[in-house]
């Protein structure tokens, strides 16, 4: 045979080699489109097709001069498909380890990790959507994917399906959740195969501690938790996008392949009454009372009381709300907003309400005078005793009306009480706010305690009138002094000024809400009149006296009720004369003479701040009344507060001219 030509038995074998291939391919065509199609169609459709979230920005909060208080910025979850890694990778990790702040062992562990065994976990995990914005769809059902989010927050790691051995492969562990977008983009350009990122967003705060308990917070996974971030969700919070497309071997998006997509909305942004110099003014004040007293708790609320808007609201002690996580279990209590979830015995400032109600029926005037040294006094067929006199008050003559308040005499606003009667007298209480919420949208509000007639003792109708048998929060005893410096109106407290959409269009503003008429604009003016007495010389509280300004206001040192042992195991509550209440609530200028003329409200609450005190007594005159006078001249130049006092014809009129 010709040696150009190729044996039959050569022939035979190459032909039965080509046979043999074909029938292999043939074989194994059939196993994948036949006997193994639905495990292939899910793995290529949970490797292709997924579902992309675009995120929402959530709206901002600002105060009223448009100042952020609360922002979002983007930043980039950046994980890894360790499945993707190759070799040739290794290299860049150190690289990519000093961009991200992060051990190179640990992320060479992380890269290099490609499966975990099946004694580690039995479910199937996934990401949460924050940490990797992907979510196939052959895990679409639901009660499936609530079970992947918390395990993604128990680990941050996607595991594929087991595999024969029970070896779960790692498709996706996370690396880190804050990287800004300016790494990213360094990351990016070191082309580590399977390293890749989301984009996101992540709340601050920039000024920290500054209105915490008024901003709220948001938690690690952007839900709302309290104050006006979560009030005000609705508006702030947006909606994710999504889009249907499919991506290569090393996770990137190909975008040819998209065939659905909705856009994000962004959240509004929400405009707040706070002024956020105004708001550092009073914790600026707070701050120096923590440092000369070390009270127990401290409120400062400052006000316009022709709208019922706060311009701040402070509380001591605080928190940051950039590090709400990290408090000890112990100080969570400073979360609280004290100035309307925690109540007190408001004491002598609560005068105001039997004085303006026996006003305003016409039951007195200002010079109508009450017998004060009075131990005792029938009233409804009872013999009744009335309350002692504070400090060394002991007064020897009767009292006008006028020095009721002035002196703040107890048993004056006892008898001024009973000239109105029990129901009379709990009606103008009600009128004035007590004993209901304000309607305050943030801080877990309570209504304080105002017990019915029916439900009062003998003693009541002479203990409340002075601040006792009652109980209010701090943000109650604002509005009720606003009632006298607006004119007579009860008006709701509000923090929320406008609303707007993501574009910065208005879309709903807040105006000032009238509750209703308490008295009458008269009854107001003349109540004005009688408080600027008592930051007299002769009053109880010249420390809050601003000069050049007709300053009116009221005192309040109320005792605290505390436990007291009475027999082994049984304590009761009584009132001591070492734990009080010091407060000055007040406004000025008292009397608004001219339109266009600002005013403001000051509410200065502390509490047990006995024991830095001389004698161990922590009156309102001397704890909150300089606070209110400090804070009050900080504001006068900024708020441009006109001079508006006349000598001495405000005290002349309270005292004998003004009904």
């Amino acid at each position: 045979m010709s040696k150009g030509f190729t044996s039959n038995h050569r022939i035979a074998l190459l032909a039965g080699l080509v046979l043999a291939m074909f029938a292999g391919l043939e074989a194994r065509l059939v196993w994948l489109h036949i006997v193994d199609r639905e495990d292939l169609l899910r793995s290529v459709g949970e490797a292709r097709r997924q579902l992309i979230v675009d995120y929402s920005r959530r709206g901002d909060i600002l105060d009223a001069n448009g100042a952020l208080l609360a922002t979002s910025h983007s930043v980039v979850v950046l994980g890894v498909d360790p499945q993707s890694v190759r070799s040739e990778d290794l290299a860049k990790l150190p690289r990519l380890a000093a961009l991200l702040g992060m051990p190179l062992a640990d992320l060479e562990r992380v890269c290099t990790t490609k499966e975990r065994p099946a004694a580690a976990g039995t479910g199937p995990q996934a990401p949460a959507p924050s940490a990797g914005m992907v979510i196939n769809f052959g895990r679409a059902a639901a009660a499936e994917a609530a079970h992947d989010a918390e395990a993604a927050r128990r680990d941050d790691t996607e595991l594929d399906e087991p595999d024969r051995e029970g070896n779960r492969p790692i498709r996706w562990a996370k690396l880190s959740d804050q990287v800004p977008e300016s790494v990213y983009d360094q990351v990016s350009k070191l082309g580590v195969r399977g390293v890749y990122g989301s984009r996101v967003y992540r709340r601050d705060y920039p000024h920290n501690d500054m209105a915490a308990h008024i901003i709220g917070y948001v938690d690690r996974e952007e839900r709302p938790v309290a104050g006006i971030e979560h009030f005000a969700d609705f508006y702030l919070r947006g909606e994710n996008g999504w889009l249907e497309s499919e991506r290569d071997g090393r996770s990137r998006e190909l975008a040819q392949f998209r065939t659905r997509e909705v856009p994000a909305s962004d959240g509004f942004s929400v405009s707040l009454t706070i002024d956020a110099t105004i708001q550092r003014m009073a914790e600026d004040e707070l701050a120096t009372v923590a440092a000369q007293y070390e009270p127990g708790k401290a409120t400062i609320i400052v006000s316009d009381p022709q709208t019922g808007f706060i311009l701040a609201l402070a509380n001591y002690p605080s928190f940051d709300l950039n590090r709400y996580n990290e408090l000890p279990r112990a100080d969570q209590g400073r979360m609280r907003n004290i100035a309307v979830a925690d109540e007190y015995e408001p004491g002598s400032v609560f005068k105001i309400v039997a004085v303006s109600g026996a006003l305003n029926d016409g039951l007195v005037t200002t010079r109508s005078e009450f017998d004060c040294t009075l131990e005792k006094i029938d009233y409804n067929g009872i013999t009744r005793s009335l309350p002692r006199e504070d400090g060394s008050d002991q007064f020897n003559r009767p009292l006008t009306v006028a020095e009721i308040i002035e002196k703040s005499s107890n048993k004056g606003a006892a008898q001024l009480a009973m000239a109105l009667g029990d129901r009379r007298f709990y009606d103008y209480a009600r009128a004035f706010g007590f004993g209901q919420r304000t309607g305050f949208p943030v801080g877990g509000e309570v209504a304080g305690k105002l017990k019915p007639p029916e439900k009062w003792d003998s003693l009541t109708i002479t203990r409340m009138p002075m601040g006792q048998s009652v109980t209010a929060t701090a943000l109650q005893m604002q509005q009720a002094m606003g009632v006298i410096a607006n004119g007579g109106m009860l008006l709701k407290p509000q923090i929320i000024h406008k609303v707007r959409d993501a574009q910065g269009e208005p879309v709903y503003t807040f105006l000032p809400v009238e509750v209703r008429r308490v008295i009458s604009e008269q009854t107001a003016l003349t109540m004005a009149r009688l408080l600027t007495a008592v930051v007299s010389s002769e009053g109880t509280a010249p420390e809050a006296a601003i000069p050049g300004f007709d300053v009116a206001g009221k005192t309040g040192t109320a005792n605290k009720l505390v436990p007291v042992e009475i027999a082994p195991g049984v304590t009761v509550p009584r009132y001591s004369d070492r734990h009080h209440v010091a407060s000055f609530i007040g406004f000025f200028p008292a009397v608004i003479r001219h339109p266009g003329d600002r005013q403001v409200a000051i509410a200065v609450i502390v509490d047990d701040a006995d024991a830095r005190c001389p004698g161990g007594v922590a009156y309102g005159h001397m704890v909150a009344a300089p606070v209110f006078k400090r804070l009050g001249e900080r504001l006068i130049p900024y708020r441009n507060i006109r001079p508006q006092i006349d000598n001495e014809a405000p005290r002349a009129l309270a005292m004998g001219g003004a009904r």
